[in-house]
């Protein structure tokens, strides 16, 4: 098993299900952080804040600095910033979202906006749709902070962020730029602001179709865990396999 300097972690179904931390995840991360390694958390939930991320690790047992952990909003803010500079951006999203537009010096409007960036709302309306497809009929620029058509509740399967910029996209017929897994800006930035090398980073993942391969296509080796959206079973179903996968964490140094 090689050894790397740089561990990213994938969040929900890897390190935990909801509010309940995965025990097997917790204690690998806690000896990772006691032979020196990095550890990350790449997340394509834009809600909230790297701040409030933390604090939820914190309260699972799991130190983790604001910086070490890389949302989609994050990247989003990076991602506009470096290819367009500050924009006026009109925005479907929540806290974690908003933070990270202004922080990076971007204007939150709601008329004639430079930008449209979509993340998950949870207080969504016609108004904000009609807002957005209004301002990319006419030529804004199009992002959306991941393309997860759904996402599990303790009820089952709601609506993701990929259904509100795709009920945008049906109605203006101009597709967003995703930045989320499994596209590979996250990773991008994630390596660009701690200096890490392809050859040092890995990811961690339950969800072949996000984690794997946003791993696969960022160049970085993958493992796969067999503890949240993908069966080990199910792998046989990909062409391109992850370069290790496990039941749970707790076999890593049986392999």
């Amino acid at each position: 098993m090689r050894e790397y300097r740089a561990w990213c972690f994938d969040l929900d179904g890897t390190v935990y299900r909801g509010e309940e931390p995965i025990p097997e995840t917790v204690r690998f991360i806690r000896k990772l952080r006691e032979k020196g390694c990095g550890i990350f958390f790449v997340t394509n939930n834009s809600a909230l804040t790297p701040e409030r991320q933390s604090e939820k690790l914190a309260r699972m047992g799991i130190t983790a600095a604001p910086e070490e952990v890389m949302t989609s909003s994050v990247a989003t803010a990076d991602h506009l910033l470096k290819n367009h500079g500050t924009l006026s951006v009109c925005m479907i999203g929540e806290e974690g979202l908003r933070t990270a537009l202004e922080s990076a010096g971007h204007q939150i409007v709601r008329e004639a906006p430079d930008a449209v960036v979509v993340g998950i709302d949870r207080e969504i309306n016609y108004r904000k749709l009609a807002d957005a497809s209004l301002a990319v009929s006419g030529g804004a620029t199009f992002v959306a902070t991941n393309s997860d058509k759904a996402y599990p509740t303790e009820r089952g399967l709601v609506p993701g962020n990929g259904a509100f910029a795709g009920l945008i996209e049906l109605a203006t017929g101009v597709s967003p730029f995703y930045i989320g897994k499994p596209a590979v800006p996250m990773l991008v930035t994630l390596a660009e602001r701690h200096g890490l090398s392809k050859e040092e980073m890995v990811i961690v993942g339950d969800n072949y179709e996000t984690d794997i391969m946003a791993g696969i296509r960022f160049g970085i080796d993958t493992v796969h865990v067999d503890t949240g959206v993908t069966r080990v079973a199910d792998l046989v179903n990909y062409g391109e396999q992850p370069t290790y996968s496990l039941s749970t964490l707790d076999d890593w140094e049986d392999n």
